[in-house]
């Protein structure tokens, strides 16, 4: 497993942007299918965003809800991973999740039986 630390949560206001990283640790990162989940409050933890190993626009796959508005990236020199979040709106408020898995994966229970790694996470805020 691998650990992860996000950052870049905070509070904007509805149509604004954030730009969220995942930095995992140690020199693997390229092996690992990366992706965002979101939880919000009472609710189940949701898949955002996905990435492959080497990344590209091509090998990207987002939720309904967040196409045309998120963009996830990575860049493998920097072992780091991006979400760059525009048009923000209030239902997008949620503690957001970086998750490192061996095999690309939607579900958030499958994470951590799959052999992946949950980051602490990060909270985001949109106010109306």
């Amino acid at each position: 497993q691998v650990h992860l630390v996000e950052s870049g949560g905070g509070l904007v206001q509805a149509g604004g942007s954030l730009r969220l990283s995942c930095a995992p640790s140690g020199r693997t990162f390229g092996l690992y299918y990366m992706a965002w989940f979101r939880q919000a409050p009472g609710k189940e933890r949701d898949f955002v965003a996905g990435i492959s190993r080497n990344g590209g626009s091509t090998n990207t796959y987002y939720a309904d809800s967040v196409k045309g508005r998120f963009t996830i990236s990575r860049d493998n020199a920097k072992n780091t991973m991006y979400l760059q979040m525009n048009s923000l709106k209030p239902e997008d408020t949620a503690v957001y999740y970086c998750a490192a898995t061996p095999v690309p994966i939607t579900i958030a229970a499958m994470v951590t039986s799959s052999g992946g790694s949950w980051g602490q996470g990060t909270q985001v805020t949109v106010s109306s």
